[in-house]
């Protein structure tokens, strides 16, 4: 009678090394209470709104367009976007960075 073989008869058994030996300790990562006492701009809250604008799909599509010209066709579809974001872009209507959306830098 034949005894099973196994794939793992043919190759030799090796314990792998450890990498470099102890691990120095690092020194702990700040906590999230540290993290947020770090002053935000309003300009930064402005763009993540922005940002949270272009990520919502419930307005539609943004590729190709503005978020101004975004937001007035989700108005006129009845999709109520927020009053705040066209305050917020009529207000700085011809900086770049407010108007053109998250992924405009992206080809179509």
């Amino acid at each position: 009678m034949t005894t099973k073989r196994l794939i793992t008869d043919s190759f030799k058994v090796m314990k792998k090394a450890r990498r470099g030996g102890k691990r120095e300790k690092r020194p702990p990562s700040p906590s999230q209470k540290e993290a947020e006492t770090t002053p935000v701009t309003e300009n930064e809250k402005e763009l993540q709104e922005l940002r949270q604008f272009d990520l919502d799909w419930r307005y539609g599509p943004c590729t190709g367009i503005t978020r101004l010209q975004r937001w007035e066709r989700a108005k006129l579809h009845g999709l109520n976007p927020p009053e705040e974001i066209r305050d917020l872009l009529l207000r700085t209507q011809t900086d770049p960075q407010y108007a053109q959306s998250l992924w405009s830098d992206y080809p179509l």
